[in-house]
């Protein structure tokens, strides 16, 4: 579906933030984990967090009460996946479809390794594409046994994690280390992890190992020679209990970014000032940019004039997803913006280094693209006509784009449905604000 734009008359007002997607992916992933029953209150429900639940009640886990809250009696470590007939006689595969979700795949294929059966991975041709092999070499310096064609889903992950030393790069994903993480505790022997440098996404693992602290498991984090980072986990066990997902600054980008293209004023709740969201670093790129932010300790106030002025440099290694939305706000910013530390963007759903140039080019935009970084060129954006921009079926590519609208560019976005995986209710949240779109074929 073509996701277009209806207009925009005034923007402000206050809105809740939508739920944080990777807390979200981590607390089902806990809970699923623990000892007892955990109840997980304000939970994403988008595509890809439903993978995750559906991954988990296949791997054993009792999950209920979809909606507002999710109930969750854990497995008490003992991952026991459950493949029953679908129909009486027929035996069901082992595999578990996860769609599009990356994260899905990289967190549960560490997981799966501690249960007493193979499981089979795979989803969607994108999420095929997605490289796994630094993390199937550091399993297998675990004992882990795993099989895959090419490094890449469908993905054989066979039941044994003893536990040990291993090593790891850090460059690629941030999500192959907090897989190990979460399973480590849960292993005979524990787990000494060294993550090797460039660390990239840190802040990542750190909301991993500060969800992890609330289901009551702890990570020593120790920091060696040469930018060497090793992670010391002792056998432990997960108790259940009471999670609260907060606000996601990725997904509020979009309304950030909305607010500061367009101008006006917007309080966005459940965003918190302490937060471990790399993601945080929108703010501060916003503010230098022109627009000012207060910060309360759970809710902050954008006010904007709709004049951006362009950043020289951005370094956004430890906040990858705003890659699209920064590069928004940057075409249409007085001035030249440099965007650095986005090498391990091109692993995303799309080479997002890519399809971000690509479609920019498309509107007219000055961008130069080098392997991990890009030169925008503010204020280069062709104005003059009507430009149909495919979303890569991307959805953070989908949304960022939709915003050229708001300074009178006419962009519509094709297969700009799929917002659904991380951002279900965003023409409804946009809407709240001011800001108008639709669907139509």
């Amino acid at each position: 579906m073509k996701l277009k734009f209806k207009g925009c008359l005034e923007l402000g007002g206050e809105v809740k933030a939508p739920s944080s997607k990777s807390y979200t992916h981590r607390a089902i992933i806990l809970a699923s984990l623990a000892k007892g029953r955990s109840l997980i209150f304000n939970p994403l429900l988008s595509e890809d967090t439903l993978a995750t639940l559906s991954a988990c009640s296949d791997l054993g886990a009792n999950i209920t009460n979809f909606g507002d809250y999710l109930e969750i009696e854990g497995l008490a470590g003992k991952v026991r996946p459950n493949f029953e007939p679908l129909i009486s006689g027929v035996k069901r595969e082992p595999v578990i479809n996860l769609a599009n979700s990356g994260t899905s795949l990289r967190l549960l294929t560490s997981i799966a390794a501690l249960g007493d059966k193979k499981v089979i991975f795979t989803g969607d041709a994108s999420l095929q594409t997605r490289p796994m092999d630094d993390l199937l070499d550091a399993l297998s310096q675990l004992g882990v046994k795993t099989e895959s064609t090419d490094g890449k889903a469908p993905i054989t992950v066979y039941p044994g994690f003893n536990g040990g030393q291993s090593q790891i790069s850090g460059n690629i994903s941030s999500q192959f280390i907090s897989s190990i993480l979460i399973s480590a505790p849960l292993t005979k022997e524990g787990v000494k992890l060294e993550v090797l440098p460039e660390f990239v996404s840190r802040p990542y693992v750190d909301m991993t190992i500060d969800v992890m602290r609330k289901f009551s498991v702890n990570v020593k984090d120790i920091n060696l020679e040469n930018n060497i980072t090793r992670f010391n986990i002792s056998p432990q066990e997960y108790t259940a209990c009471e999670y609260i997902v907060e606000g996601d600054y990725s997904s509020s980008s979009y309304l950030l970014a909305a607010c500061g293209i367009f101008g006006g004023e917007l309080t966005i709740l459940n965003l918190f000032k302490d937060s471990k969201q790399g993601d945080k670093i929108i703010l501060d790129i916003i503010e230098k940019m022109g627009p000012a932010i207060s910060r309360e300790d759970t809710y902050l106030t954008i006010k904007s004039d709709g004049n951006l002025k362009a950043i020289p440099e951005i370094d956004l290694s430890d906040a990858p997803d705003l890659l699209i939305t920064v590069a928004i706000l940057a075409s249409l910013a007085e001035g030249t913006t440099k965007i650095t530390g986005i090498g391990h963007t091109r692993f995303k759903e799309t080479d997002r280094i890519a399809t971000t140039c690509e479609e920019l080019r498309k509107c007219g935009c000055k961008i130069d693209e080098f392997e991990d970084e890009i030169i925008i060129y503010g204020k280069t954006l062709d104005n003059t006509g009507d430009f149909l921009v495919s979303s890569h079926k991307d959805h953070r590519l989908a949304m960022a784009f939709s915003l050229l609208n708001l300074k009178g560019y006419n962009i519509t976005v094709e297969d700009g449905d799929v917002f659904n995986v991380s951002f279900p209710n965003f023409i409804e949240l946009m809407s709240e604000i001011g800001v108008d779109f639709e669907l139509s074929y």
